[in-house]
Protein backbone atom coordinates (compact mmCIF):
# COMPACT_ATOMS: atom_id res chain seq x y z
CA UNK A 1 0.00 0.00 0.00
CA UNK A 2 1.17 3.95 -0.60
CA UNK A 3 1.88 5.66 2.28
CA UNK A 4 -1.27 7.62 1.82
CA UNK A 5 -3.78 4.49 1.58
CA UNK A 6 -5.34 3.97 4.98
CA UNK A 7 -6.41 0.79 6.94
CA UNK A 8 -9.25 -0.37 6.64
CA UNK A 9 -11.42 -2.18 9.40
CA UNK A 10 -14.35 -3.84 6.95
CA UNK A 11 -15.65 -1.59 5.16
CA UNK A 12 -14.26 1.26 6.84
CA UNK A 13 -10.97 2.85 7.09
CA UNK A 14 -9.25 3.16 10.48
CA UNK A 15 -9.37 6.75 10.87
CA UNK A 16 -13.29 6.97 10.03
CA UNK A 17 -13.89 3.70 12.70
CA UNK A 18 -11.37 5.49 15.56
CA UNK A 19 -14.25 8.66 15.25
CA UNK A 20 -17.69 6.50 15.54
CA UNK A 21 -16.85 2.79 16.67
CA UNK A 22 -18.60 2.42 19.70
CA UNK A 23 -21.06 5.74 19.09
CA UNK A 24 -22.80 4.22 16.02
CA UNK A 25 -26.18 4.60 18.13
CA UNK A 26 -25.83 7.94 19.65
CA UNK A 27 -27.40 9.69 17.06
CA UNK A 28 -30.54 7.33 17.13
CA UNK A 29 -31.17 8.71 20.86
CA UNK A 30 -30.62 12.43 20.16
CA UNK A 31 -27.20 12.67 21.37
CA UNK A 32 -23.95 13.54 20.15
CA UNK A 33 -21.25 12.44 22.99
CA UNK A 34 -21.37 9.32 24.53
CA UNK A 35 -22.88 9.22 27.82
CA UNK A 36 -21.53 8.01 31.22
CA UNK A 37 -23.06 5.26 32.98
CA UNK A 38 -21.67 5.77 36.62
CA UNK A 39 -24.53 3.02 38.19
CA UNK A 40 -23.02 0.14 39.95
CA UNK A 41 -26.53 -1.89 40.12
CA UNK A 42 -29.53 -1.44 38.00
CA UNK A 43 -33.08 -1.75 38.85
CA UNK A 44 -35.15 -4.49 37.43
CA UNK A 45 -38.69 -5.96 38.63
CA UNK A 46 -38.02 -9.35 36.44
CA UNK A 47 -36.04 -11.24 38.75
CA UNK A 48 -36.79 -14.53 36.91
CA UNK A 49 -35.23 -12.87 33.81
CA UNK A 50 -32.20 -11.68 35.65
CA UNK A 51 -31.93 -15.19 37.12
CA UNK A 52 -31.56 -16.54 33.56
CA UNK A 53 -29.55 -13.98 31.94
CA UNK A 54 -26.80 -14.54 34.66
CA UNK A 55 -27.07 -18.16 34.31
CA UNK A 56 -26.13 -17.76 30.52
CA UNK A 57 -23.36 -15.25 31.85
CA UNK A 58 -22.56 -18.26 34.02
CA UNK A 59 -22.14 -20.38 31.18
CA UNK A 60 -20.40 -19.07 28.79
CA UNK A 61 -19.34 -15.81 29.53
CA UNK A 62 -21.85 -13.44 27.06
CA UNK A 63 -22.33 -9.93 27.33
CA UNK A 64 -26.36 -10.68 29.03
CA UNK A 65 -28.84 -9.20 27.14
CA UNK A 66 -31.36 -6.65 28.29
CA UNK A 67 -30.65 -3.93 30.41
CA UNK A 68 -27.55 -3.70 33.17
CA UNK A 69 -27.63 -6.29 36.10
CA UNK A 70 -24.28 -5.16 38.31
CA UNK A 71 -21.11 -2.98 38.11
CA UNK A 72 -19.02 -5.71 38.29
CA UNK A 73 -20.98 -8.02 35.21
CA UNK A 74 -20.61 -4.58 33.01
CA UNK A 75 -20.97 -1.42 32.23
CA UNK A 76 -22.28 0.50 29.17
CA UNK A 77 -19.74 3.03 29.10
CA UNK A 78 -17.08 0.27 29.10
CA UNK A 79 -18.90 -1.68 26.74
CA UNK A 80 -18.86 1.24 24.06
CA UNK A 81 -14.47 1.38 24.57
CA UNK A 82 -14.52 -2.45 24.03
CA UNK A 83 -16.33 -2.27 20.98
CA UNK A 84 -14.84 0.80 19.44
CA UNK A 85 -11.14 -1.50 20.25
CA UNK A 86 -11.90 -4.52 18.74
CA UNK A 87 -13.14 -3.13 15.72
CA UNK A 88 -10.16 -1.30 15.35
CA UNK A 89 -8.23 -4.44 16.64
CA UNK A 90 -10.48 -6.54 13.97
CA UNK A 91 -11.43 -8.73 16.53
CA UNK A 92 -14.67 -10.23 17.62
CA UNK A 93 -14.52 -8.68 21.11
CA UNK A 94 -12.17 -7.22 23.20
CA UNK A 95 -12.55 -6.92 27.10
CA UNK A 96 -11.32 -4.29 29.29
CA UNK A 97 -9.68 -4.11 32.73
CA UNK A 98 -8.45 -1.84 35.76
CA UNK A 99 -4.81 -1.88 34.30
CA UNK A 100 -2.76 -3.56 31.72
CA UNK A 101 -1.67 -6.02 34.21
CA UNK A 102 -4.93 -6.95 34.98
CA UNK A 103 -5.87 -7.98 31.85
CA UNK A 104 -2.65 -10.11 31.49
CA UNK A 105 -3.32 -11.67 35.21
CA UNK A 106 -6.85 -12.31 33.53
CA UNK A 107 -5.35 -14.23 30.40
CA UNK A 108 -3.08 -16.11 32.90
CA UNK A 109 -6.32 -17.40 34.69
CA UNK A 110 -8.10 -18.80 31.95
CA UNK A 111 -5.66 -20.53 30.79
CA UNK A 112 -4.66 -22.09 34.65
CA UNK A 113 -8.54 -22.83 34.68
CA UNK A 114 -7.70 -25.29 32.26
CA UNK A 115 -4.99 -27.05 33.38
CA UNK A 116 -2.47 -25.19 31.12
CA UNK A 117 -0.35 -23.36 33.51
CA UNK A 118 3.17 -23.18 31.20
CA UNK A 119 3.56 -20.39 29.28
CA UNK A 120 6.20 -19.58 26.53
CA UNK A 121 7.44 -15.77 26.67
CA UNK A 122 10.40 -14.51 24.70
CA UNK A 123 12.18 -11.33 26.23
CA UNK A 124 12.43 -8.39 26.61
CA UNK A 125 8.48 -7.74 27.77
CA UNK A 126 7.56 -5.04 29.68
CA UNK A 127 9.11 -5.58 33.31
CA UNK A 128 5.99 -6.18 35.37
CA UNK A 129 4.73 -9.29 32.94
CA UNK A 130 8.38 -10.36 33.09
CA UNK A 131 8.28 -10.38 36.69
CA UNK A 132 4.72 -11.95 37.30
CA UNK A 133 5.49 -14.61 35.08
CA UNK A 134 9.06 -15.47 36.45
CA UNK A 135 7.77 -14.86 39.75
CA UNK A 136 5.17 -17.66 39.35
CA UNK A 137 2.25 -15.37 40.82
CA UNK A 138 -0.43 -16.91 39.55
CA UNK A 139 1.05 -20.66 39.89
CA UNK A 140 2.34 -20.42 36.04
CA UNK A 141 5.70 -21.93 34.85
CA UNK A 142 7.60 -19.86 31.73
CA UNK A 143 10.32 -21.11 29.54
CA UNK A 144 12.36 -17.77 28.43
CA UNK A 145 12.70 -18.88 24.67
CA UNK A 146 13.81 -16.27 21.46
CA UNK A 147 11.40 -16.28 18.76
CA UNK A 148 12.86 -19.34 16.63
CA UNK A 149 13.17 -22.02 19.73
CA UNK A 150 9.41 -21.32 20.16
CA UNK A 151 8.32 -24.67 18.72
CA UNK A 152 10.51 -26.85 20.56
CA UNK A 153 9.79 -24.82 24.16
CA UNK A 154 5.71 -26.12 23.55
CA UNK A 155 4.89 -28.88 25.86
CA UNK A 156 1.37 -30.63 26.19
CA UNK A 157 0.61 -28.24 28.65
CA UNK A 158 1.59 -24.83 27.45
CA UNK A 159 -1.32 -22.18 27.54
CA UNK A 160 0.32 -19.45 25.89
CA UNK A 161 2.97 -18.26 24.14
CA UNK A 162 3.82 -14.21 24.78
CA UNK A 163 5.93 -11.87 22.79
CA UNK A 164 5.96 -8.09 22.88
CA UNK A 165 6.36 -6.62 19.33
CA UNK A 166 8.30 -3.88 19.48
CA UNK A 167 9.20 -4.44 22.93
CA UNK A 168 9.62 -2.46 25.99
CA UNK A 169 12.18 -1.19 26.26
CA UNK A 170 14.21 -2.01 23.39
CA UNK A 171 11.38 -2.18 20.33
CA UNK A 172 13.20 -5.03 19.22
CA UNK A 173 10.42 -6.88 16.87
CA UNK A 174 9.38 -10.23 15.96
CA UNK A 175 7.74 -11.96 12.93
CA UNK A 176 4.57 -11.90 14.35
CA UNK A 177 3.06 -14.10 11.25
CA UNK A 178 6.41 -16.79 11.66
CA UNK A 179 5.75 -16.76 15.62
CA UNK A 180 1.98 -17.16 15.41
CA UNK A 181 2.56 -20.68 13.37
CA UNK A 182 5.40 -21.88 15.54
CA UNK A 183 2.16 -21.67 17.71
CA UNK A 184 0.58 -24.15 16.51
CA UNK A 185 -2.67 -24.95 18.01
CA UNK A 186 -1.62 -22.50 21.29
CA UNK A 187 -2.85 -19.11 21.71
CA UNK A 188 -0.62 -16.45 20.54
CA UNK A 189 -0.82 -13.06 22.81
CA UNK A 190 1.25 -9.92 21.40
CA UNK A 191 1.64 -7.00 23.62
CA UNK A 192 0.83 -4.64 21.28
CA UNK A 193 1.06 -1.54 23.92
CA UNK A 194 4.00 0.37 21.61
CA UNK A 195 2.51 -0.28 17.99
CA UNK A 196 -1.28 0.06 18.44
CA UNK A 197 -3.69 -0.78 15.78
CA UNK A 198 -2.31 1.98 13.54
CA UNK A 199 0.96 0.66 13.41
CA UNK A 200 -0.16 -3.11 13.70
CA UNK A 201 -3.12 -5.33 14.04
CA UNK A 202 -1.55 -8.40 15.06
CA UNK A 203 -5.08 -10.36 14.91
CA UNK A 204 -4.27 -10.32 11.28
CA UNK A 205 -0.57 -11.64 11.27
CA UNK A 206 -2.23 -14.74 13.27
CA UNK A 207 -2.27 -13.88 17.21
CA UNK A 208 -5.22 -15.06 19.28
CA UNK A 209 -4.66 -12.41 21.74
CA UNK A 210 -3.90 -8.73 21.75
CA UNK A 211 -2.74 -6.92 24.70
CA UNK A 212 -2.99 -3.34 25.60
CA UNK A 213 -1.93 -1.20 28.72
CA UNK A 214 -4.52 0.86 27.65
CA UNK A 215 -2.87 3.67 30.44
CA UNK A 216 -0.80 4.56 27.00
CA UNK A 217 -1.39 5.46 23.47
CA UNK A 218 -4.87 4.28 23.96
CA UNK A 219 -6.35 6.56 26.45
CA UNK A 220 -3.36 8.88 24.93
CA UNK A 221 -2.85 11.86 27.82
CA UNK A 222 -0.99 10.32 30.85
CA UNK A 223 -5.21 10.53 33.23
CA UNK A 224 -6.25 6.79 32.68
CA UNK A 225 -5.44 3.43 33.83
CA UNK A 226 -6.14 0.85 31.71
CA UNK A 227 -5.97 -2.38 30.24
CA UNK A 228 -7.62 -4.38 27.29
CA UNK A 229 -7.61 -7.62 25.56
CA UNK A 230 -9.15 -8.23 21.93
CA UNK A 231 -9.71 -11.60 21.23
CA UNK A 232 -12.40 -13.86 19.42
CA UNK A 233 -15.74 -14.12 21.44
CA UNK A 234 -14.82 -16.95 23.11
CA UNK A 235 -11.79 -16.28 25.13
CA UNK A 236 -13.57 -12.77 25.97
CA UNK A 237 -16.30 -14.78 27.15
CA UNK A 238 -14.11 -16.66 30.03
CA UNK A 239 -12.23 -13.05 30.50
CA UNK A 240 -15.42 -11.60 31.63
CA UNK A 241 -15.93 -14.33 33.87
CA UNK A 242 -12.29 -14.16 35.73
CA UNK A 243 -12.99 -10.29 35.53
CA UNK A 244 -16.43 -10.59 37.49
CA UNK A 245 -14.99 -13.13 39.82
CA UNK A 246 -11.99 -10.99 40.69
CA UNK A 247 -13.07 -7.97 40.52
CA UNK A 248 -10.64 -5.96 38.19
CA UNK A 249 -13.59 -4.23 36.41
CA UNK A 250 -12.87 -0.58 34.29
CA UNK A 251 -14.27 2.13 36.09
CA UNK A 252 -16.84 3.92 33.75
CA UNK A 253 -14.88 7.09 33.62
CA UNK A 254 -12.11 5.77 32.42
CA UNK A 255 -14.02 4.08 29.82
CA UNK A 256 -15.04 7.53 28.82
CA UNK A 257 -11.81 9.11 28.52
CA UNK A 258 -10.61 6.04 26.60
CA UNK A 259 -13.23 5.99 23.82
CA UNK A 260 -12.78 9.63 23.52
CA UNK A 261 -9.03 9.21 23.13
CA UNK A 262 -9.32 6.31 20.47
CA UNK A 263 -11.09 9.14 18.68
CA UNK A 264 -7.66 10.84 17.99
CA UNK A 265 -5.43 8.02 18.25
CA UNK A 266 -4.14 7.82 14.46
CA UNK A 267 -3.49 11.29 14.16
CA UNK A 268 -1.66 11.05 17.53
CA UNK A 269 0.48 8.12 16.73
CA UNK A 270 1.37 9.33 13.33
CA UNK A 271 2.47 12.73 14.25
CA UNK A 272 4.23 11.67 17.24
CA UNK A 273 5.98 8.90 15.12
CA UNK A 274 7.19 11.74 12.44
CA UNK A 275 8.98 13.37 15.68
CA UNK A 276 10.35 10.39 16.86
CA UNK A 277 11.85 9.51 13.15
CA UNK A 278 13.62 13.01 13.30
CA UNK A 279 14.82 12.78 16.92
CA UNK A 280 16.17 9.06 16.09
CA UNK A 281 17.75 10.11 12.78
CA UNK A 282 19.80 13.09 14.90
CA UNK A 283 20.55 10.72 17.45
CA UNK A 284 21.86 8.38 15.43
CA UNK A 285 24.69 10.87 14.11
CA UNK A 286 25.57 11.95 17.42
CA UNK A 287 28.90 11.33 18.95
CA UNK A 288 27.18 10.96 22.41
CA UNK A 289 24.82 8.33 21.64
CA UNK A 290 26.52 4.81 21.06
CA UNK A 291 23.35 3.20 19.92
CA UNK A 292 19.83 4.05 18.98
CA UNK A 293 16.90 1.58 18.34
CA UNK A 294 14.26 2.38 16.61
CA UNK A 295 11.63 0.01 15.39
CA UNK A 296 11.30 -0.59 11.30
CA UNK A 297 7.46 -0.37 11.48
CA UNK A 298 7.61 3.46 13.05
CA UNK A 299 6.65 4.54 16.21
CA UNK A 300 7.05 6.86 18.74
CA UNK A 301 9.30 5.35 21.17
CA UNK A 302 12.75 5.37 20.81
CA UNK A 303 14.88 4.09 22.70
CA UNK A 304 18.96 4.94 23.11
CA UNK A 305 22.27 4.41 24.89
CA UNK A 306 24.67 6.72 25.35
CA UNK A 307 28.49 7.30 26.31
CA UNK A 308 28.05 8.77 29.57
CA UNK A 309 25.70 9.05 32.62
CA UNK A 310 22.22 7.83 31.70
CA UNK A 311 21.31 9.70 35.09
CA UNK A 312 22.67 12.90 34.77
CA UNK A 313 20.52 13.39 31.14
CA UNK A 314 17.58 12.17 33.40
CA UNK A 315 18.35 15.32 35.75
CA UNK A 316 18.93 17.89 33.17
CA UNK A 317 15.89 17.60 31.05
CA UNK A 318 13.63 20.63 31.32
CA UNK A 319 10.68 20.18 29.00
CA UNK A 320 10.84 16.63 28.27
CA UNK A 321 9.36 15.03 31.91
CA UNK A 322 11.55 12.40 33.32
CA UNK A 323 8.74 9.34 34.42
CA UNK A 324 7.81 6.32 33.84
CA UNK A 325 4.72 5.36 31.12
CA UNK A 326 4.44 6.51 27.95
CA UNK A 327 1.83 7.20 25.15
CA UNK A 328 1.25 10.74 26.62
CA UNK A 329 1.10 13.45 24.28
CA UNK A 330 4.27 15.12 25.89
CA UNK A 331 7.43 13.77 25.66
CA UNK A 332 8.35 11.31 28.79
CA UNK A 333 11.66 9.86 29.26
CA UNK A 334 13.05 7.21 31.57
CA UNK A 335 15.93 4.59 32.81
CA UNK A 336 14.72 0.96 32.41
CA UNK A 337 17.32 -0.38 34.44
CA UNK A 338 16.39 1.48 37.30
CA UNK A 339 12.67 1.89 36.90
CA UNK A 340 10.11 -0.05 34.94
CA UNK A 341 12.57 -3.17 34.11
CA UNK A 342 14.36 -2.75 37.70
CA UNK A 343 12.27 -5.62 39.01
CA UNK A 344 13.67 -7.76 35.84
CA UNK A 345 16.77 -10.42 37.48
CA UNK A 346 20.10 -7.70 36.53
CA UNK A 347 21.43 -10.47 34.08
CA UNK A 348 18.11 -11.21 32.52
CA UNK A 349 17.39 -7.61 32.06
CA UNK A 350 20.96 -7.37 30.40
CA UNK A 351 20.58 -10.44 28.81
CA UNK A 352 17.35 -9.07 26.75
CA UNK A 353 19.40 -5.86 25.76
CA UNK A 354 18.25 -3.46 28.45
CA UNK A 355 21.56 -2.12 29.23
CA UNK A 356 22.69 0.25 31.86
CA UNK A 357 22.87 2.73 29.76
CA UNK A 358 19.54 2.74 27.81
CA UNK A 359 17.52 5.41 28.00
CA UNK A 360 13.82 5.08 26.74
CA UNK A 361 11.82 7.85 25.46
CA UNK A 362 8.08 8.56 24.49
CA UNK A 363 7.71 10.95 21.99
CA UNK A 364 5.03 13.61 22.59
CA UNK A 365 3.19 15.72 20.51
CA UNK A 366 5.89 19.26 21.14
CA UNK A 367 7.82 20.99 18.38
CA UNK A 368 10.67 18.70 17.24
CA UNK A 369 13.09 21.52 17.22
CA UNK A 370 12.25 22.12 21.11
CA UNK A 371 12.41 18.88 22.18
CA UNK A 372 15.77 18.24 20.05
CA UNK A 373 16.92 21.65 21.93
CA UNK A 374 16.35 19.50 25.37
CA UNK A 375 17.95 16.18 24.65
CA UNK A 376 20.26 18.10 23.10
CA UNK A 377 21.63 20.16 26.46
CA UNK A 378 20.64 17.36 28.84
CA UNK A 379 23.15 15.35 27.05
CA UNK A 380 26.08 17.43 27.68
CA UNK A 381 29.22 18.97 25.54
CA UNK A 382 29.63 17.29 22.69
CA UNK A 383 33.17 15.37 22.39
CA UNK A 384 35.42 17.09 20.19
CA UNK A 385 35.84 15.44 16.71
CA UNK A 386 32.54 16.76 14.81
CA UNK A 387 29.70 14.52 13.83
CA UNK A 388 29.02 11.18 15.59
CA UNK A 389 29.88 7.26 13.74
CA UNK A 390 26.29 6.13 12.52
CA UNK A 391 28.05 2.56 12.34
CA UNK A 392 27.88 2.13 15.88
CA UNK A 393 24.36 2.44 16.23
CA UNK A 394 22.02 -0.44 15.84
CA UNK A 395 18.38 -0.11 14.07
CA UNK A 396 19.57 3.56 13.35
CA UNK A 397 16.33 4.68 11.17
CA UNK A 398 16.42 5.68 8.07
CA UNK A 399 15.44 9.07 6.82
CA UNK A 400 12.15 9.55 7.95
CA UNK A 401 9.89 10.09 4.85
CA UNK A 402 11.30 6.37 4.01
CA UNK A 403 11.01 4.87 7.56
CA UNK A 404 7.87 5.63 8.20
CA UNK A 405 5.02 3.38 6.54
CA UNK A 406 2.65 5.04 9.46
CA UNK A 407 -0.42 3.78 6.82
CA UNK A 408 -0.96 0.17 6.66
Amino acid sequence: MGAHDAVRTASRALATEAVHAGRDDLARQGLHAPPIDLSTTYPSYDSRGEAARIDTFAATGADPDGPPVYGRLGNPTVARFETALARLEGTEAAVAFASGMAALSAVLLVRASMGLRHVVAVRPLYGCSDHLLTAGLLGSEVTWTDPAGIAEALRPDTGLVIVESPANPTLAEVDLRAVAHACGSVPLLVDNTFATPVLQRPAEQGARLVLHSATKYLGGHGDVLAGVVACDEEFAGRLRQVRFATGGVLHPLAGYLLLRGLSTLPVRVRAASANAAELAHRLAADPRVARVHYPRIGGAMISFEIHGDPHEVIAAVRLITPAVSLGSVDTLIQHPASISHRIVDADDRRGAGVSDRLLRMSVGLEDVEDLWSDLDGALGRRPLGGAGNCANNHNAPAPADTHLPLRR
